[in-house]
């Protein structure tokens, strides 16, 4: 499950048996990530925060797909199963899914997905690359420097995740690894 001894769910007790008993009915089991977390509560409670704000003033596709772009550039396996099963539950079919993840460009996307995504993998890959384009880009796009913030956001937030679960070895659900889509 992870590389670090995590507390297991029956030893759990005070604030980590909190967000186990959450994420457990949240899910519908205890997600290796939320173990991940296990040694410091505090830090993952801050993270459920931070993403929560970030996704309560974002819409939820752009959200996923920024999400998936910074998870596919970071090599995140947990995080790009995790937001592909999102965005096959409620916005793409999983032949899309499989071709987002094999090459976003060429998926068949609207060009402000493709452009979302664009800037969200540049932020993932060397954030100091982003320019004044990018940016104009987007706004020709129709998006308000608000929303660009969120896709920003989303980005640099996934970078902190994945990077710490793939640190310690997390290794993805098994219930996400059976609802990858194959072929």
């Amino acid at each position: 499950m992870t590389l670090i001894e995590t507390v297991p769910e029956t030893e759990a007790s005070g604030e980590v048996a909190e967000i186990y008993g959450r994420d457990r009915e949240t899910f519908g089991y205890l997600p290796n990530f939320t173990q991940a977390f296990s040694l410091r509560p505090e830090v993952y409670a801050a993270w459920r925060a931070l993403n929560g704000a970030i996704k309560s003033g974002m819409d939820l596709r752009r959200y996923e797909l920024a999400t998936m772009a910074a998870a596919l550039r970071l090599r995140s396996t947990y995080c790009t199963l995790a937001h592909g099963s999102v965005l096959m539950d409620k916005f793409l079919e999983p032949e899309a899914v499989r071709a987002v993840v094999e090459d976003y460009r060429d998926a068949g996307l609207e060009p402000l997905d493709v452009a979302v995504m664009d800037l969200a993998d540049k932020v993932a890959t060397d954030a100091t690359t982003v320019s004044q384009d990018d940016l104009d880009g987007l706004r020709g796009l129709g998006l308000s420097d608000a929303e660009i913030l969120d896709v920003v956001l989303a980005s640099a937030a996934r970078c902190f995740f994945s990077k710490a679960l793939d640190a310690v070895g997390a290794e993805p659900d098994p219930s996400l690894i059976a609802r990858a889509p194959t072929g």
